[in-house]
């Protein structure tokens, strides 16, 4: 979100912003210099933002204040996520709203039941992917929304009957592909380690792949819980990083041999993807981590554990040459670039 709206800016577009804050002391102001106004609202948290009918995320950001704001003028709106779509039937009808898709959210918190081993979260997980399949469905179908993925568009515009998506791909810090040639030292897994998703996948990399396979691997990221930080450290050749900077964590990136990057869920695209394959060596996934993005042909695609563990052996001993960096500035080149998505975001919006 941040890079698009920088994207934005420099393209010379004026921005009046509008977020939901969770900071209890202050607020940031890093946006000044990107927006012409910035208005802060609190989020309904716990049972004041609870619905029967709607699902938390979005019943909890329901907000009369912001709605007759943006009933002040006749600009386009952009509304990030369903999460902020709870507003839609107080806006006026006669202005352009477009809807940023992170992804099909249903299917996301279906995902997220399957991987925690908590009781309650497994319930409100559930119970939100419940409300959330039959809130999609009844999205207005005069707005336009764009998705994160082309399976997540053919997915809204087929499944759910929304005739206005499209397809406009993620805006990203990355300006041009800059891997590094030749070997690397070790295997990486990284992303935010709290999210039990991401946690899924480090512990199945661990105990399915590499706890079976003796090449150097390391797992990289935020808030790890104690069971990862044991079973990382069980064996010589596996170990973890726990709230790496931001610079420490591009350094494991380029650094890496193999950047080895697993989903258990098939909606939206992973950030982590697009950072490996702009800064990184060899990328290896599995379908769910590609499927819909155009980026399969830059990746190395195992279907299991044991397919995984054959490619990572395979790459090991190989070097990263010119022509993998030549196919990746191919698929990220102009299309990808954020000058290229803020025109075609544009299209929507006026």
């Amino acid at each position: 979100m941040f890079y698009r709206i920088r994207a934005l800016h420099k393209a010379g577009i004026k921005l009046h912003l509008h977020y939901f804050s969770y900071r209890q002391t202050g607020h940031p102001t890093e946006l000044n210099r990107y927006c012409e106004s910035i208005h802060i609202y609190e989020r309904k948290t716990g049972f004041r933002g609870f619905s029967f009918r709607l699902p938390y995320i979005v019943s909890s950001r329901i907000n009369r204040e912001l709605a007759d704001r943006l009933n002040g003028d006749e600009h386009p709106v952009l509304l990030e996520g369903v999460h902020c779509t709870g507003i839609l039937p107080w806006l006026n009808k006669n202005r352009k709203i477009v809807v940023r898709l992170h992804n099909n959210e249903s299917e996301y918190y279906r995902y997220l039941a399957a991987s925690t081993q908590s009781l309650f979260r497994k319930i409100y997980y559930l119970n939100e992917s419940r409300l959330l399949a039959r809130y999609e469905k009844n999205l207005p179908k005069d707005i336009s929304y764009a998705t994160i993925s082309t399976a997540e568009e053919r997915f809204f515009r087929d499944d759910y009957k929304l005739p206005g998506t499209f397809f406009l791909p993620a805006f990203t810090p990355y300006v041009e592909v800059k891997c590094l040639e030749g070997m690397g030292s070790f295997c990486l897994y990284h992303g935010n380690l709290s999210v039990p998703e991401n946690e899924k996948a480090a512990i199945w990399l661990l105990t399915e792949v590499f706890f079976k396979i003796k090449v150097p691997f390391v797992i990289a990221g935020k808030n790890p819980s104690r069971r990862l930080s044991k079973l990382a450290h069980l064996c010589q050749h596996t170990c973890l990083v726990a709230n790496p900077s931001e610079t420490e964590m591009n350094d494991l990136v380029r650094k890496a041999h193999i950047n080895v990057l697993p989903s258990f869920s098939t909606t939206g695209i992973k950030i982590k993807l697009l950072h490996a394959l702009y800064t990184g060596r060899h990328c290896v996934t599995n379908e769910a981590m590609v499927k819909g993005t155009g980026l399969e042909a830059a990746c190395h695609t195992g279907s299991n554990a044991a397919a995984i563990a054959s490619i990572v052996l395979q790459l090991h001993h190989q070097p990263f040459g010119e022509e993998e960096i030549r196919l990746r500035k191919e698929l990220m080149g102009l299309s990808r670039s954020n000058e290229t998505l803020v025109g075609l975001l544009s299209q929507y919006l006026w």
